[in-house]
């Protein structure tokens, strides 16, 4: 077959590709080798809720044991370290009957994500406002729910996503805001931050 022959064909092949096809799709960011074990360390929590960060912690730590990939140690025997703080806490009623009774609410959680390397004492990669909502039911009405249990869903949502984002890499969560990949070691005394408006 001739080199024009050829030339053609590659020319046809690349205009059959969609344009999502060929959109440029970055490798994920994935844990280096060395990073054999895994601690997670007590979330904390910069919100008013008291009571947060306990709760979403061990659901946390459960994912990652249902998970399997990385055994969970620790802090002061893991080669890395998930360090997570709730920003937010925003409980939002967003329908009213026609007495003005909330019927409808939004429940939305925000947290900062980060994972320390400790073999390299430096941040490995940070996740900004990495973001949980639940809509749901008012407890008065047939299949509605009250606060509590929709935060257990809230739990449920964040705990899979912070163990996607550590196993699968940059990319494989969504945040509410740009992402970041650390180009130069940072030191892990210092905690995932943001700002903004107040919390609720």
């Amino acid at each position: 077959m001739s080199r024009k022959v050829l030339f053609l064909l590659s020319i046809v092949s690349l205009a059959a590709c969609s344009p999502s096809e060929m959109r440029y799709q970055p490798a994920p960011q994935l844990l280096p080798t060395h990073i054999k074990t895994i601690a997670i360390r007590p979330i904390s929590n910069k919100t008013q809720q008291f009571g947060l960060e306990d709760k979403l912690t061990l659901r946390v730590v459960d994912e990652f044991l249902r998970d399997g990939r990385y055994r969970i140690v620790p802090e002061n025997q893991a080669d890395g370290v998930v360090v997570g703080e709730v920003m937010r806490y925003i409980l939002t009623p967003i329908q009213y009957d026609s007495n003005g009774v909330a019927t409808v609410y939004k429940l939305q959680v925000l947290l900062n994500l980060q994972f320390i390397d400790r073999t390299a004492n430096s941040i490995l990669w940070e996740e900004k406002n990495l973001e949980a909502v639940q809509n749901y039911l008012a407890p008065t009405l047939q299949g509605g729910m009250t606060e509590e249990q929709a935060r257990e869903l809230i739990w449920n949502i964040l705990a899979r996503d912070i163990v996607k984002r550590t196993v699968e890499g940059f990319g494989s969560v969504t945040g509410v805001s740009q992402r970041k990949i650390s180009d130069q070691s940072q030191s892990p005394e210092s905690p995932a931050s943001t700002s903004g408006t107040p919390n609720h």
